[in-house]
């Protein structure tokens, strides 16, 4: 299932990041959002969605919540 499928307020681990481009894999390691790591959808958008990683909330656009597989 994708993050942007996912419902909010629940906690998820990262299965994988299915993206070629390599500089957003960067950013999202950067962001600490790889394999392993635990993610919650805080809300949902009509753009996107807001989520928490780590000890940060960050603002993502659906593309890149479609490209997370939790």
């Amino acid at each position: 299932m994708t993050l942007l499928h996912a419902e909010e307020r629940k906690e998820y681990v990262i299965k994988a990041i299915e993206t070629d481009d390599e500089e957003l894999n960067s950013f999202l390691f950067s962001l600490g959002c790889f394999s392993g790591e635990t993610i919650t959808v805080i809300k949902r958008r009509r753009s996107g969605c807001v989520v928490a990683i780590k000890d940060g909330r960050y603002s993502i656009d659906n593309a890149l919540a479609n490209a997370i597989i939790v």
